[in-house]
């Protein structure tokens, strides 16, 4: 039974756009978490969901935001608890981190690419297509923690979905709406605009329909 939702959001313009369209069509309270306002994780005792969203530092980059070690240990302690965590980005890889694995440097991805799930995927990633297209913006990546399983893979970077106990992280956005990629597409190159200008009416409702698989089990 879902109590109450905490989104944790570390910078203004990653917010968790079509996962708050499926939790307030369902009336699922959630609260924000506004790190880049408070520099702090508080202590929530009423919260039973927990979602940890992207941004552009490095979960490496404790000794410029403290709170991202604050961040991992209140995922290790979630996890533990039983608790459903869902990591987006930057927010799979402290899950990521926070259970030991490394995050480094990686290629850089930006716009719509194709990944393809794992045959023997669990849980509500065994319902997803064999193949399917993501937003992705990202220059890192993450190994995947002991215990953890690979949900989903790409070609030019492997793991892009994992679970690990009752955590999942996804590397990729599927909380896009046009809104969030008119944002987050302004300061790229010109090339890399009319990409995904053209991209998005092809994935943007197939993105949306699995993001909603996504919140439905999250919340189920």
């Amino acid at each position: 039974m879902v109590q109450k939702i905490a989104i944790f959001q570390h910078v203004p313009n990653e917010p968790p756009g079509y996962f708050e369209t499926v939790f307030r069509e369902k009336n699922i309270p959630f609260e924000y978490i506004r790190l880049y306002e408070t520099n702090e994780v508080p202590r929530h005792q009423d919260t039973t969901h927990l979602i940890f969203l992207g941004g552009p530092m490095s979960v490496n980059d404790e000794n410029e935001y403290p709170w991202l070690k604050q961040e991992k240990e209140l995922i290790r302690r979630s996890v533990k608890a039983g608790q459903k965590v869902l990591g987006i980005c930057l927010g799979a890889q402290l899950i990521a981190s926070a259970h030991g694995a490394k995050v480094y440097r990686f290629v850089n991805e930006t716009g719509w690419s194709p990944i393809s799930r794992m045959q023997n995927a669990e849980g509500i990633f065994s319902a997803f297509p064999d193949q399917f297209h993501v937003f992705q913006i990202h220059s890192e990546t993450f190994g995947i923690p002991y215990g953890g399983r690979l949900l989903a893979c790409g070609n030019n970077v492997r793991n892009q979905a994992f679970s690990c106990r009752n955590a999942c992280g996804l590397q990729f956005h599927l909380e896009m709406t046009g809104d969030i990629i008119r944002d987050w597409s302004k300061d790229l190159g010109s090339y890399q605009r009319a990409k995904i200008a053209r991209d998005t009416p092809r994935y943007l409702a197939e993105s949306n329909r699995l993001c909603r698989m996504v919140a439905e089990d999250f919340i189920r």
